[in-house]
């Protein structure tokens, strides 16, 4: 060491002890290089810091980052570019407004000083850049008010006779309560259905029940089939029913057409054992089963039933009628638009009281709330309004998906694709997706590392994904690659990796996932179909399930080299027709089960 080098190590301990009280009496700490420069470097620009905080009066903000848990199963990310806001109250609005939050909710932070737990939020100085925050929904418990007053007992017997067809036509649910509670109950559950927003009488708001409740016939007919079910038990003897068939064929249509137009052979099979497991006495001895001729006559007679109400205007079935097509599909059983993926609500009339033009208005509206106001309830509100139309743009006149962004910006929003499903199947898409996901994961990783042969590169990638990083979203995407596997199927069709920056492939569907620089940092997929970007800045759990979400709101078919896997998806994580699964899927389902 020269002779002006030891000179200089006095000034470079004093000013290295003068940076480190700067900082003990800012509360802060840095990192502080040997070199002489590097230090320099670091006091100039702590100084110039505190130079900025003497001129503005205020301490500089500097953007932050924070985790919030919306949900168990949906966790966002929130930018705060102007730094975290100095009230809870400020902290809270940000959240509402950017995830379009409603009703009443409070925050939880975690608390590093005790091991994570979560503490009630009520300064904004308890949390920091990257750290989590948890979103409490507070429920107000319901208010119902009861009027009592006199009661005329004179009409007693024809109420009661009255809220029992009530609840076996309308109410299925309803027709296991006795007497007395159908008369306390009636009341409130049709004042509830009157008032609740989501009560909607032209579209389907249940779907296929497990037991199909055989309805209450005409007066007559409940007459005839009670005679004859004495006779059956006391002597066996088989009712002629010729005399009461078409009311009965008519009242189980009516009931079939409240959940499907369209209903499959195992559907129709269901309603006959239904109501010959409540009426022994219409067993046909002719049968070699006894309801092979039951079958057959609610076959032709929802065939008849869907002719009646296509002529009435009902858009679900007078897209199927002749003139509706084009010249060369001008046939009654070619090209049939209908439900094939266990949709409720396929192709829904419109509200009472809107127009083309009305809702055309709506639409309208929802273009220029999303320019200037964004108001998450205004939108839900009109999109839930303009559904009819857009499922008649989506199935009659098959928009491109480039159209449709266009015209429905607002429908390709993750919030509004879980909405949509929610109308079109009457379940909630991610949630029902990731508990099954998450339910079936082990068998399915379980079967898949067992597995040798051709498949055992794509096994090992599997499990080095897992032994790089075993978060619970590496988990999920290592049971979904396991399943295609499972499945016999390139997963490379369904994923794709994908460079950050990188232009979009012209895919006709698929995910494209982009990894960070180090192994703990978390992939990032977004969602391509027919060459757009629909969707980013999801985790690979997510994407596979706003994908379905996607499929089921713009009536897409699933590709064709991975049919077996989207069918999993809907039959398995979705449960949607589970009962009538291909062969390979239910052999799937059976190893998951036992």
């Amino acid at each position: 060491m020269t002779s002006q080098a030891r000179a200089a190590l006095p000034c470079l301990w004093f000013g290295w002890r003068k940076l480190l009280g700067k900082q003990e009496r800012r509360g802060e700490m840095a990192f502080v290089k040997e070199e002489s420069k590097d230090v320099i470097i670091e006091e100039v620009f702590f100084v110039k810091n505190e130079d900025a905080e003497q001129q503005t009066g205020a301490p500089m903000c500097a953007p932050a980052k924070l985790r919030i848990i919306l949900h168990d199963h949906d966790i966002r990310k929130l930018c705060l570019p102007h730094g975290i806001p100095a009230t809870v109250s400020e902290l809270e609005d940000v959240i509402m407004k950017t995830f379009g939050l409603d009703g009443n909710f409070t925050l939880h932070y975690k608390d590093m000083d005790f091991g994570e737990e979560y503490f009630s939020l009520t300064s904004t100085s308890d949390i920091k850049d990257k750290d989590t925050i948890k979103v409490i929904h507070l429920v107000d418990p319901p208010a119902i008010t009861l009027n009592f007053g006199e009661v005329d007992h004179s009409f007693k017997s024809a109420s009661h006779s009255s809220m029992q067809s009530l609840g076996s036509s309308a109410f299925p649910s309803l027709s296991s309560f006795s007497g007395s509670d159908m008369g306390s109950c009636s009341g409130l559950q049709d004042s509830l259905s009157a008032s609740s927003p989501e009560h909607k009488p032209s579209q389907r708001s249940q779907r296929w029940p497990t037991e199909f409740p055989v309805p209450r016939f005409a007066f007559d007919t409940e007459l005839v089939l009670a005679s004859g079910s004495e006779a059956f038990k006391k002597d066996g003897i088989q009712l002629n029913f010729t005399s009461i068939l078409p009311d009965i064929l008519e009242k189980l249509a009516e009931n079939i057409f409240q959940y499907v137009a369209y209903p499959t052979s195992a559907q129709l099979n269901e309603v006959v054992e239904a109501l010959l497991q409540k009426y022994p006495c219409l067993k046909e001895p002719g049968s070699y089963n006894g309801s092979y001729g039951w079958r057959q006559r609610l076959k032709y007679k929802m065939g008849n039933y869907r002719s009646k109400l296509r002529g009435l205007g009902c858009p679900e079935l007078d897209i199927n009628s002749v003139r509706r097509k084009r010249a060369f599909e001008k046939a009654p059983a070619k090209n049939i638009k209908k439900p094939r993926k266990m949709e409720v609500n396929f192709l829904p009339p419109h509200q009472p009281g809107e127009t083309e033009e009305s809702l055309e208005l709506e639409r309208l509206e929802i273009l220029h709330e999303l320019k200037h106001g964004s108001n998450y309830m205004i939108i839900r509100e009109k999109m839930e309004k303009t559904f009819s139309i857009r499922r008649q743009e989506v199935v009659s006149q098959a928009l491109p998906v480039s159209e449709l962004t266009e015209r429905w910006p607002a429908l390709f929003n993750a919030d509004q694709i879980n909405e949509e499903f929610r109308r079109i199947t009457t379940i909630n898409l991610e949630v029902t997706f990731m508990t099954y996901l998450d339910l079936y994961s082990p068998k399915i990783m379980s079967m898949v590392l067992s597995k040798v042969g051709s498949v055992k590169m794509n096994i090992q990638r599997i499990r080095n994904m897992l032994l790089e990083d075993f978060s619970v979203e590496r988990r999920r995407e290592a049971a979904l690659r396991s399943l295609v596997v499972c499945l016999r199927e390139n997963e490379d069709d369904l994923f794709k990796e994908h460079m950050e920056g990188g232009d979009i492939p012209n895919e006709a569907m698929k995910i494209l996932i982009t990894r960070g620089p180090l192994v703990s940092d978390p992939a990032r997929a977004s969602i391509v179909i027919e060459g757009r970007e629909v969707q980013r800045d999801l985790d690979v759990p997510r994407a596979c399930a706003l994908l379905m979400g996607l499929i089921y709101a713009l009536n897409l078919s699933y590709p064709k080299g991975l049919k077996s896997t989207f069918e999993a998806f809907q039959k398995i994580f979705l449960e949607l027709d589970d009962l009538k699964s291909s062969p390979k899927v239910m052999t799937l389902k059976n190893k998951l089960l036992f």
